[in-house]
């Protein structure tokens, strides 16, 4: 396996790690939002949908895509941050996500 592939690899194994840490959490959606929340223009949807529906329904299916079909990742990611503060005003302490937010940031940033 080249290193370009090793490393899509790991995006994609950390892509589901991500999803594995929503269903645990009780966070995952059966119906994705209305079409009009998924017009945001705003970083992360922050005005029209919660952090983890972002994750969800923007940031896991615009990976998945990109993977499928070859094209290049980004190369700069900052969720973790995003995620503490989300975290912060709820019930749910959402440490084992956060850590798989860090690993992407880092994956998708240069470090792995």
């Amino acid at each position: 396996m080249s290193g370009s592939s090793d490393h899509i690899a790991r995006v994609a194994d950390s892509l589901i790690q991500i999803e594995m840490e929503l269903r645990q959490l009780g966070l995952w959606e059966n119906q994705p939002p209305p079409a009009e929340a998924m017009q945001s223009t705003q970083p992360f949807a922050v005005d029209r949908l919660e952090f983890t529906q972002w994750l969800q329904f923007v940031f896991i299916r615009r990976m998945t895509v990109l993977i499928e079909a070859d094209r290049p990742l980004p190369q700069v990611s900052g969720m973790a941050p995003m995620a503490e503060e989300h975290f912060r005003a709820r019930p749910e302490s959402g440490k084992s996500l956060i850590k798989q937010l860090e690993e992407m940031d880092r994956l998708l940033s240069g470090g792995g």
